[in-house]
C-alpha cells in the first residue's frame, strides 16, 4: 500500500523512490510490526484477562507450570494482526507470493483460533477435534501448494535444492512439489505448535528462523547474488523479506510479554500460523531442507511426541518422562528458564549452520 503510494509520488518527487529498495522496506517492516505489537500488546493482555481467556494447565505436567493456570492465551492474534497490517503496508501487493503467505498465515490462524476458543472459552478440553484440525490444515496447505505450483514458470521454482552441494538438484514436477509443500507447511505448523509449551520457547527460534529465511529469500530474488552463490533465482522472492521482517519485529515484541514469567501465551492461533508461514516461505525460496536444519528444535519436539505416542501404543512404555521433549528435561530437574535458554542457543547454532549453506557449496 505504502509502496504503491511512494511509487506514485516518486514520479514527481524522486526522494520517494528510495522506498522501492527491499532492504529499506524490510527494516521499516520490522520496526512497524514491532511498534504495532508494543502499542497493542498491553491492551490485548487486559482484554484477554477481562474475557477470562485463561490457559489450562495439565495436571500431569511439571509442577512449576501449575502457577500459569489462568494466564491469558490467544495472544498470537496480536502477532497475526501485526504481521498482516505490516505486510499490507510495506510489501508489493501485486506479488502473488505475498497473498499466498497472507492466506496461509490467516487461514492457519483461524484454525488455531477455533481450537483455542473451544478450549478456553467453551471449556472443551479437547478443543477442535484432531480430524477437523488436520482436515482444514490440509485444505489450506493444498490450496497454497497448488497455487504456487500453478504459478511456477521456471524449473527452479519446483526443484528440490540439496544444501552444501552445488549441483545436486532434484526435479519434483507439479505433483511432487505439491506433496512436498503440503508436508512442509503442515509439518512445520504442528512442530512449532508442539514447541510452544514454555515461556518464550517457541517465539525466539521462530524469529531467528524467519530472519535467516529473509536472507535466503533476498538472495533467491536477486539475480546477481543468486548466481554468485549458486542458488536458484526465484523472481519475486525478494518480497518474502518484508513478510519475514514483519515476523521478526512482531515476534520480538511478543517476546517482551511472553518472556518468563509470561504475561500472555500465543496459543494455537499464533503457533500454528507462524509455523505454516515459515514452511511456506521455505517452499517459495526452495529451502525446505535448510528449514529442517534451522528449525531443528521444532523437529526434535515433533519427533519426541511421535516416538512417545508410538512407543506407548506399541510397547506400553514411554521413551521420555514427558513429551514434548522440553517437558522431559523439566521433569529431570532443569528449570524452565534453563530449558528455554538452552534451546535458544541450540536454535541459534542450527540457524548459523543453515546460513553457512549459502557459501559452503
Amino acid at each position: 500500500m505504502l509502496l504503491m503510494l511512494s511509487q506514485w509520488l516518486g514520479h514527481d518527487i524522486r526522494a520517494f523512490n528510495v522506498f522501492g529498495y527491499i532492504t529499506l522496506r524490510a527494516v521499516l517492516a520490522a520496526l512497524t510490526s514491532l511498534l504495532i505489537s508494543f502499542l497493542l500488546g498491553p491492551w490485548m493482555i487486559r482484554k484477554l484477562t477481562a474475557l477470562k481467556v485463561g490457559q489450562p494447565v495439565r495436571d500431569d505436567g511439571p509442577q512449576t507450570h501449575l502457577v500459569k493456570a489462568g494466564t491469558p492465551t490467544m495472544g498470537g492474534a496480536l502477532i497475526l494482526a501485526s504481521i498482516s497490517v505490516t505486510t499490507l503496508l510495506w510489501a508489493d501487493l501485486s506479488s502473488h507470493y505475498v497473498w499466498a503467505l497472507l492466506l496461509t498465515l490467516i487461514g492457519f490462524g483461524a484454525i488455531g483460533w477455533a481450537d483455542d476458543w473451544l478450549k478456553v472459552v467453551k471449556k472443551n478440553p479437547k478443543g477442535l477435534a484432531s480430524r477437523w484440525k488436520y482436515f482444514w490444515q490440509s485444505v489450506i496447505a493444498i490450496i497454497v501448494a497448488s497455487w504456487l505450483a500453478w504459478s511456477a514458470h521456471l524449473p527452479a521454482q519446483t526443484e528440490l535444492i540439496v544444501p552444501f552441494f552445488k549441483h545436486i538438484v532434484m526435479p519434483l514436477g507439479t505433483t511432487g512439489f505439491v506433496v512436498l509443500a503440503y508436508f512442509v507447511i503442515v509439518g512445520t505448523s504442528n512442530a512449532v505448535n508442539l514447541t510452544d509449551g514454555a515461556d518464550g520457547l517457541a517465539i525466539l527460534p521462530t524469529v531467528m528462523v524467519a530472519g535467516a529465511l529473509a536472507i535466503f529469500s533476498y538472495v533467491a530474488g536477486h539475480a546477481v547474488f543468486s548466481h554468485y552463490l549458486g542458488l536458484p533465482h526465484i523472481p519475486g522472492a525478494g518480497e518474502l523479506v518484508i513478510f519475514c521482517s514483519a515476523i521478526v519485529g512482531s515476534g520480538l515484541a511478543f517476546l517482551w510479554f511472553n518472556a518468563y514469567p509470561a504475561e500472555v501465551f500465543m496459543g494455537d492461533v499464533g503457533a500454528l500460523s507462524l509455523g505454516a508461514a515459515l514452511g511456506t516461505v521455505a517452499v517459495i525460496a526452495r529451502q525446505e531442507i535448510v528449514l529442517f536444519i534451522m528449525g531443528g528444535v521444532f523437529v526434535a519436539e515433533a519427533i519426541s511426541v511421535m516416538l512417545q505416542v508410538g512407543s506407548f501404543k506399541l510397547r506400553g512404555k514411554r521413551v521420555f518422562l514427558m513429551a514434548p521433549i522440553h517437558h522431559h528435561f523439566e521433569k529431570k530437574g532443569w528449570k524452565e528458564t534453563q530449558v528455554v535458554v538452552r534451546f535458544w542457543i541450540i536454535s541459534m547454532m542450527l540457524v548459523l549452520i543453515g546460513l553457512s549453506s549459502l557459501k559452503l557449496r
